[in-house]
This record gives structure tokens, C-alpha cells and sequence, in this order.
């Protein structure tokens, strides 16, 4: 997962790592650890923060640069 669109996303939103965390109902440091590359998100989460972003997957982990979610 690129850790950068993440940081990214949040940022072009005017979030906090908190907002992101309470948005998913995870601990804020476990955002951090995503957002910070020090981990990957499990499946679960992955989907969980593409949802929260409203970005497909293939966006989030680097595989195209178009963040529209595919219907």
C-alpha cells in the first residue's frame, strides 16, 4: 500500500489521523502505523479505508493513479 495516498487523501479532506481512526474505529496509532508504511492494513481495513476515502483498492496500493471506484 502506498502510505503517501494516504497521508495524501487526508490532507486534500482537512481530516486529522484521529478523524481517519475514529472513521474506521481503530485506535489512532493504528492509522499511524498505516500512514507511516510501518505496516500493511489486512484485507479488512484495506477495504474499510478505501470505503472511507471513496477510492477503489487498486488506487490505494499503487496499481493506477485514478481514484475513482469502480462500479
Amino acid at each position: 500500500m502506498h502510505a503517501q495516498r494516504l497521508r495524501q487523501l487526508r490532507k486534500e479532506r482537512n481530516l486529522t489521523q484521529r478523524n481517519v481512526a475514529d472513521g474506521l474505529g481503530i485506535a489512532e496509532s493504528a492509522y499511524q502505523i498505516y500512514e507511516y508504511a510501518n505496516k500493511k492494513p489486512g484485507y479488512d481495513k484495506l477495504i474499510a479505508l478505501a470505503d472511507y476515502f471513496d477510492v477503489s483498492i487498486d488506487y490505494l496500493v499503487g496499481r493506477t493513479d485514478n481514484p475513482s471506484v469502480n462500479q
